[in-house]
């Protein structure tokens, strides 16, 4: 028998609610290398409009953004978390998101963890696990491809 997640995702509408009315991003695990797709997806989300807080521990700009060692470091209000980390990483990343008041905790395609998923879910976030920010924004707001 199949054991069932105990973690579900919203659904498409709350989805494109999420991203239709977001205006902060922080991406956490973002790299400066053109390369990585957290660099390329972070590109994605500058050109649609969205003003985008890379988080990265030594980097100082990416994308010709200021870098930010953390999310505490960031001086603005912060709706969603976007994460390019390791699984083991998240729950960590899900607690600095819940004590910045961020509004959604999203963890990138190929990335869960029920523990994270937890957090953001005691902290009143919404957490979406296991799905590209950028696929999804394509998808559910017909925008412009990455």
């Amino acid at each position: 028998m199949v054991k069932q997640a105990a973690w579900k995702n919203p659904s498409d509408t709350q989805l494109k609610n999420i991203l239709s009315t977001a205006k902060n991003i922080a991406v956490v695990g973002c790299s400066p290398n053109p390369d990585r797709s957290s660099y390329q997806i972070t590109s994605y989300l500058i050109q649609q409009g969205y003003r985008v807080f890379p988080v990265h521990p030594t980097a100082t700009a990416i994308l010709e953004q200021n870098v930010y060692p953390t999310l505490a470091d960031i001086p603005e209000p912060i709706d969603i978390v976007d994460v390019f980390r390791k699984p083991e990483f998240t729950p960590d990343v899900a607690q600095q998101a819940a004590d910045i008041h961020a509004k959604t905790l999203w963890l990138q395609q190929g990335i869960q963890h029920q523990e994270a998923y937890n957090i953001a879910n005691q902290h009143g976030m919404l957490c979406v696990m296991d799905l590209c920010i950028a696929v999804m924004h394509r998808l559910l707001l017909h925008k412009a491809t990455v």
